[in-house]
């Protein structure tokens, strides 16, 4: 019982698991095809930018302005020794004026060429900052990646130990059995306080609709067909979860080929959606039927009562209720999944642990009645042990007075 309860329990672990690595692997593939089929029209935008970038730099880098060739004639001229000759001076002035004048001309062409410069390396800002955006774009794929390879390599050693039959992955899948079996049966709970309500939303009018005197053994009737409509509404959430395959507590359903689970959605879907219309035109009705059933109450009273105040608030309310309850149904296939799979490793485990309990139980009795018979026996013989001993005393003498009869009676013959 034991090992059988094992090898299911490693059997669905190793299920799940599977399941979270391949949906693991369809993440990553998603990513690998929205963000790394991009990446060749990404390589050559980058390039594009590095190329405008590169040439930019290059167009704005200073150049020196060469000397003019008089540079060096008039440096010649300057070094002569003027002796107080006006012409010598005269020339060193018009050299001056014309070295000023080459001076200004000189600086507003370098003036220009800085300005140059710089609005080229003011055009390169946007695709630096182009680039930089591409780069952090490439990292976040990158680091998202990354850590999807952590996940899987997680996901991979605990196949792995699951696979090996380690006492770790025993207890782990144990433990979870355990929690997700208590949470689902939790949630269950408060789906079955969900249905009561929607039953007791929906009862009242289904009687106005099949007949409050009709009964279907102790039953009635209409409390019946409020249960078979709230079961459908249940069953149709299953099928709709199996066809998103969400769940997957009937294969057959998820083995479908696309086109076929499509139209099983729009098929469940639109059941859903038409019960849910059905159940807020009941709660209307039943808002309805209840008022003349109170006038109704008071009339027969022959008691004179004010007039209610009608509020739509009331009717909006249970008219909704009506209508979110048999999506909010849907959804118990997912706890409803996760009992089912839990509880078999629950009651495995709980049948197990109630034989070793019995086992333990019987072996313990088993001792006790042993160990008391062997009491018995010893007090037995305690008890027995004085007549036992007077008697052999009493033969002893007995026989030792025989034997001294048949001495005397040889004696005198």
């Amino acid at each position: 019982m034991v090992e059988r309860n094992k090898e299911v329990l490693l059997a669905t672990g190793a299920k799940a698991v599977e399941r979270l690595i391949e949906r693991e692997f369809y993440r990553v593939d998603a990513v690998v095809k929205r963000d790394m089929s991009g990446y060749p029209a990404l390589q050559h935008k980058l390039g594009d930018q590095i190329a405008r970038i590169d040439e930019d730099y290059r167009e704005s880098t200073e150049v020196p302005v060469p000397s003019p060739d008089w540079v060096k004639a008039v440096d010649t001229l300057a070094k002569l020794p003027s002796k107080g000759d006006s012409w010598i001076a005269n020339i060193l002035g018009e050299i001056h004026k014309t070295a000023q004048a080459q001076y200004k001309n000189t600086m507003d062409e370098y003036r220009k060429a800085v300005s140059v410069r710089h609005s080229l390396l003011e055009k390169m800002m946007p695709y630096w900052r182009r680039l930089s955006q591409t780069l952090d774009q490439v990292d976040k794929t990158i680091i998202g990646l990354h850590e999807r390879s952590k996940v899987i390599d997680s996901r991979m050693a605990e196949y792995e130990d699951i696979r090996n039959q380690s006492d770790k992955a025993v207890r782990m899948l144990t433990s979870s059995a355990m929690t997700q079996f208590f949470i689902s049966a939790l949630v269950l709970l408060i789906a079955i306080g969900g249905a009561v309500i929607n039953f007791n939303l929906i009862a009242l009018p289904m009687s106005e609709m099949v007949g409050g005197g009709s009964y279907i053994g102790n039953f009635k009737t209409s409390n019946i067909a409020a249960l078979v409509i709230i079961l459908v509404e249940v069953a149709m959430g299953l099928y709709l979860m199996e066809s998103l395959r969400i769940t997957h507590l009937f294969p057959v359903i998820g083995h479908m080929d696309d086109k076929m689970r499509t139209r099983m959605i729009w098929v469940t879907f639109t059941i859903l959606l038409i019960l849910a219309g059905v159940e807020a035109a009941l709660a209307f009705m039943r808002d309805r039927i209840a008022a003349d059933m109170q006038a109704l109450r008071h009339a027969l009273a022959t008691v004179e009562t004010a007039e209610p105040v009608s509020s739509w608030i009331p009717t909006v309310g249970q008219m909704v209720m009506g209508f979110i309850l048999p999506f909010a149904l849907t959804f118990v296939a997912i706890p409803l999944e996760s009992f089912v799979q839990s509880s078999r490793t629950v009651f495995g485990s709980a049948v197990a642990s109630l034989l070793r309990l019995i086992g333990f139980a019987l072996r313990l009795l088993g001792n006790v009645v042993r160990y008391i018979g062997e009491f018995l026996v010893n007090v037995y013989d305690l008890l027995i042990f004085p007549p036992l001993w007077l008697e052999n005393v009493i033969r002893n003498k007995e026989q030792h007075t025989e034997v001294s009869d048949i001495i005397v009676n040889e004696e005198v013959s």
